[in-house]
């Protein structure tokens, strides 16, 4: 039993870090957007969407590494 829960662990793992690596490339693409380079451009810092997707995407790679890498 406790390698099927090895396997759907690491399984969740790939998925977290797939969906990570989608969250910090969609952020990319909305850091590029019209409305995003304008309030860099007055506010000098990215929008709260932009910055959402990519520590959303970080915090899911993370966490899908841990679960992949865990023996």
């Amino acid at each position: 039993m406790a390698n099927g829960t090895n396997s759907l662990l690491k399984l969740v793992g790939l998925v977290l870090l797939v969906l990570g690596v989608g969250l910090a490339y969609w952020g990319f693409q909305l850091s590029d957007s019209i409305q995003s380079e304008l309030t860099e451009v007055v506010t000098g810092a990215e929008t709260d969407k932009v910055m959402q997707f990519y520590i959303g995407g970080a915090i899911s790679v993370v966490a899908g590494l841990f679960l992949t890498l865990k023996r």
